[in-house]
């Protein structure tokens, strides 16, 4: 047997292509078989299934044309001095991949709904994160560093949209959207609370989905098992939504053929605001928020890991100035990849704990 396709090597260093493989073969086990172990009609995971599989052959296929020009524009990531130094050799890869399968899920998802209000607020939300990313990744570009627009302004920029699509939902959706039902039907009625607090649900899930986008496919293969996992549990309650959630899963599938290592192209803030904060519209008007958080745990632990790493640092701070870390580095992944694990274990390790993560959402509902 050669050895680079032995179990071992599989495991301990897989490739590329076989993470491609492992992410289309999770994904359409999960469409078929969640939605027959929750009991909903076979059509729901056809619908499912054809949804995602026409968004990610798009999304991959228009690739091959965008990923060239956006080389040709010179749109090569900067990358951070202070990162692993592995990384160093994809400074110059293209970024601002998130322009061209962030909008095919969403079109095709308009297109496939007939254009409903519902998916077009989504829609919406999904293109005005894509916009703030947008601007954060040309800012990248046009100073040759790793700073663009301010924090601060990102920050307060993530806060307006999250306001305006909260008094959106206020006035369009029903009062019991502000009650969050979780396993065995306990449910909590937060009131007026609630609009605080899916507030901070978009803003901490774009931001989250941000901090993950740090090595080749795992944030585009972790969103599109979130994307999916969420579609699945919308499915009977809002079939729009459901078809929504499978073309932005598609999109992300479509956009790893190209961002899997080695990765030709990055999503840049383009993507992955639009990711976090899509999924977080999602689990807003779907009454999913509780789901959300269980299928965000990849993002949830990732972004945690940073919060931990600079608490730690600070309330370990001497004399000098200097504190300790509690990681080698921060977010997560990189500490795993400084510890020895190569990129594509890390990617394959997280994908297969997402997708029981999402096993474990649907089957808690």
């Amino acid at each position: 047997m050669d050895a680079k396709f032995s179990p071992s090597n599989l495991i301990q260093k897989p490739s590329g292509t076989f993470l491609l493989i492992l992410l289309t073969v999770l994904l359409n086990l999960l469409s078929l078989g969640l939605v027959r172990l929750i009991g909903r009609p076979i059509n729901l995971s056809l619908t499912l299934m054809c949804s995602l599989d026409i968004s990610a052959t798009i999304s991959a296929v228009l690739g091959y044309g965008i990923v060239p020009l956006l080389r040709r524009l010179k749109t090569g990531q900067v990358i951070q001095e202070d990162g692993p130094q592995a990384h160093l050799t994809k400074a110059g890869t293209p970024t601002m991949g998130g322009i061209f399968f962030v909008p095919v899920g969403v079109i095709i998802a308009l297109i496939l709904t007939n254009f409903n209000p519902t998916v077009i607020a989504v829609s919406a939300v999904t293109f005005a994160y894509l916009g703030i990313g947008w601007i954060d990744d040309w800012q990248i570009l046009r100073q040759k560093s790793n700073k663009g627009i301010s924090p601060w302004v990102k920050l307060i920029l993530q806060i307006v949209i999250a306001v305006v699509f909260c008094f959106w939902v206020f006035l369009s959706q029903s009062p019991n959207i502000t009650d969050i039902v979780f396993p065995g039907n306990l449910t909590l009625h937060l009131g007026l609370f609630f609009w605080l607090f899916a507030g901070f649900v978009l803003v901490a899930e774009s931001n989250a989905t941000n901090l993950t986008d740090g090595i080749d496919g795992l944030a585009a293969g972790n969103g599109s098992l979130a994307f999916l996992g969420l579609g699945i549990l919308v499915g009977c309650d809002n079939s729009e939504l459901m078809i929504f959630c499978a073309c932005l899963s598609g999109g992300c599938l479509g956009f790893v053929v190209h961002n899997r290592n080695p990765a030709k192209v990055f999503m840049g803030d383009t993507g992955s605001l639009a990711l976090g904060g899509s999924l977080g519209a999602v689990g807003i008007l779907s009454g999913n928020l509780w789901e959300l958080f269980i299928i965000s745990g990849i993002f949830f632990v990732e972004s945690l890991s940073v919060i931990a790493q600079v608490t730690y640092y600070k309330a370990t701070k001497g004399p000098n100035g200097q504190g300790k870390r509690l990681f080698k580095m921060a977010p997560l992944h990189h500490h795993l990849e400084l510890s020895g694990w190569a990129e594509t274990k890390i990617v394959g390790t997280f994908y297969l704990i997402n997708a029981g993560l999402v096993v474990l959402a649907v089957i808690l509902t």
